[in-house]
């Protein structure tokens, strides 16, 4: 419960979270935890469980270092092909041009379709980078952008093809199960998708979702729901991310 309630003290950007942000630092801690009684962990429970489907579903365990800088002389190192900040955008925008130009790339419509991505799928793109004009300095600061990898940064140029997006929303598109507001809810997302290929769950608690529903998706949708549109972007996230196909 401590992991958890600390997980979630990073998410507080999300409003449901920042409601309990005082019992989450609480929990996280120790003190909480040395004269704590049933009704005490009852009450957590209940308030914390509907928030942990927040909280991203891999994790990478800390490295810690113990050791001390020492500063020497300056010294000016001249870095060969390292250009000013503003190329990378227009790096962004060459790369962009050119995928758009390529859409028939197989590695590109696996991306665009919501398929799981290789790592031969992965070295596909990136020379399509390269032949779009990249360097290596270019790659590097594509692979880091947002954190989330080459295979993201290519989706976020040319998007979530909608057809793919539609598919992957589809039970919550039926008019005859789902109300006109719900629906239109989960447009919104599938407008979003399309354009940037990816989508954290965080900004189903800003503009324009919070424009119609204003506490985010339980505005509209039971707990079960607003977990299974979570897990969906988190699926359409992972595909963008190359594993070994078996």
């Amino acid at each position: 419960m401590q992991r958890i309630a600390a997980a979630l003290l990073g998410k507080t950007t999300i409003p449901s979270v920042a409601e309990q942000a005082v019992l989450l630092e609480s929990v996280a801690g120790d003190e909480w935890w040395i004269d704590v009684t049933l009704p005490m962990l009852e009450l957590a429970r209940l308030r914390i469980r509907g928030l942990a489907r927040f909280i991203e579903k891999t994790t990478r365990n800390p490295i810690y270092t113990d050791f001390e800088d020492t500063l020497g002389e300056g010294v000016e190192v001249v870095l060969p092909r390292v250009t000013p900040g503003t190329n990378f955008e227009r790096f962004r925008a060459k790369a962009e041009a050119y995928l758009r130009e390529h859409l028939d790339n197989l590695a590109l419509q696996r991306l665009r379709r919501n398929k799981q991505l290789t790592p031969e799928d992965l070295t596909e793109l990136e020379q399509m980078l390269v032949a779009s004009g990249g360097q290596q300095v270019d790659i590097a600061w594509a692979t880091e952008q947002g954190g989330g990898g080459l295979g993201i940064f290519v989706r976020s140029l040319v998007g979530l093809d909608r057809a793919a997006a539609i598919e992957a929303f589809e039970n919550y598109l039926d008019g005859s199960k789902f109300s006109a507001d719900q629906v239109r809810f989960v447009n919104l997302i599938v407008d979003e998708l399309t354009r940037n290929g990816v989508m954290e769950p965080g900004r189903l608690f800003e503009s324009p979702y919070t424009d119609h529903a204003p506490t985010g998706p339980d505005y509209f949708f039971p707990d079960a729901d607003v977990e299974a549109l979570v897990d969906t972007l988190h699926h359409i996230k992972q595909t963008a991310l190359p594993q070994d196909v078996a």
